[in-house]
């Protein structure tokens, strides 16, 4: 059972931060509360005793199951990325992402306390975008690979104004983004002395004129622009400060393939990393913690309440469209997001969409799509 200082931040969480009401819910002292209700099938949560409500450990425990991840430590299964996926998850299995179970346990614990339910709309918008190339052939080893592969007249027009290079998409980007007036955007770069998907690193000229391209917009729309680090799974312990002399922002952090695990967790808390953005399942849109709320995250296997917050990641392109994953046409992808936003909406939650520069120019229908999807916003 989660020690006191955990029972006590979930009971907030549920309550949407409300103190006050936090102090009329008491945890039942019944581990098994079906006892409390021998002749009924369905088993309530709660019950209203007085001016308090009591509930039961289940609830409790089922939300510290799934911000947690616990269910990560009790089923080793992975990919070949190391990733939990979807298909794994009792989620999965039970077609139950994009229902947003703690957050509904929020509504009614609120109803029941007769506490006022949030505010239906997006407490925060997050346009987010992973930079794993800034472009495709103007280094030495993506040029060879171009011309290797015949294309030489995109590595000529790349070495001669990165603007032409293919994956350089940025400017489009950001007039899109611009549609949002309120949202933050987070451009998730590599910094690492990681190999693998952690390399090519980019040479810091090319990181500084990336923060060039969008300081018009920052000072223009107001929105604020900020720099994450993009890693692999494997490499926490290869991220390698740069001081002043790149923008990257190292306490914001999203992984490569969106994998994740507990000991990976640690490490980034390990590290000094204060928020993630890592948190849905790859190959299914929905709700991987249960929420649309961004959460601090309790290790499962120390039972700490850590200084990391979990974003929830509410939209990925790759997996809407992905062969591998859901295989989606445009007109079913935007109504999978249409639903999704709308359940985030509905209970407060923050907006995170992830973007890839780099599928922009590629035969698929993010580049329209993506527009779509900020007007619903």
């Amino acid at each position: 059972m989660p020690t006191q200082v955990i029972i006590n931040y979930i009971i907030e969480f549920l309550l949407y931060g409300n103190k006050e009401a936090a102090r009329h819910v008491r945890l039942s002292a019944d581990v098994d509360w079906t006892l409390r209700y021998p002749q009924l099938e369905q088993v309530p949560i709660m019950e209203r005793i007085g001016d308090e409500v009591v509930v039961s450990p289940d609830l409790i425990y089922n939300t510290f199951f799934f911000i947690s991840r616990a269910e990560e430590l009790l089923n080793d299964k992975r990919d070949e990325y190391g990733r939990f996926l979807a298909s794994y998850s009792i989620l999965g299995e039970k077609n139950r992402l994009q229902i947003p179970l703690i957050d509904e346990y929020s509504r009614v614990l609120l109803k029941t306390l007769d506490a006022p339910l949030p505010t239906a709309e997006f407490s925060a918008i997050n346009l987010t975008h992973d930079v794993d190339t800034i472009a495709y052939y103007h280094h030495l080893r993506g040029a060879l690979g171009g011309i290797k592969r015949g294309h030489w007249k995109d590595v000529y027009a790349s070495w001669k104004d990165i603007h032409k290079d293919p994956a350089f998409t940025f400017p489009w980007m950001m007039k899109q983004d611009a549609q949002v007036p309120p949202a933050n955007i987070i451009f998730f770069l590599k910094d690492t002395r990681g190999k693998g998907i952690d390399y090519p690193q980019y040479k810091t000229s090319l990181i500084n004129h990336l923060s060039t391209v969008n300081q018009p917009l920052n000072t223009r729309k107001k929105q604020a622009v900020y720099f994450g680090l993009h890693s692999s799974a494997l490499e926490a312990e290869a991220i390698a400060y740069r001081g002043n002399i790149s923008p990257i922002d190292y306490t914001l952090h999203r992984s490569h393939y969106l994998s994740c695990s507990v000991d990976r967790m640690q490490k980034l808390v390990d590290f000094g990393v204060t928020d993630d953005y890592t948190m849905a399942f790859p190959d299914q849109a929905g709700f991987r913690l249960q929420t649309t709320r961004p959460v601090r995250w309790i290790n499962p296997k120390t039972m700490t309440l850590t200084s990391l917050t979990l974003h929830p990641l509410t939209l990925m392109d790759v997996t809407l469209s992905n062969t591998k994953y859901m295989n989606l046409s445009e007109d079913e992808a935007y109504f999978c997001a249409e639903k999704i936003l709308s359940k985030t909406r509905q209970f407060n939650g923050e907006v995170n969409l992830l973007w890839h520069n780099s599928n922009i120019n590629q035969e698929t229908y993010h580049k329209t799509l993506y527009p779509k999807i900020l007007h619903l916003l």
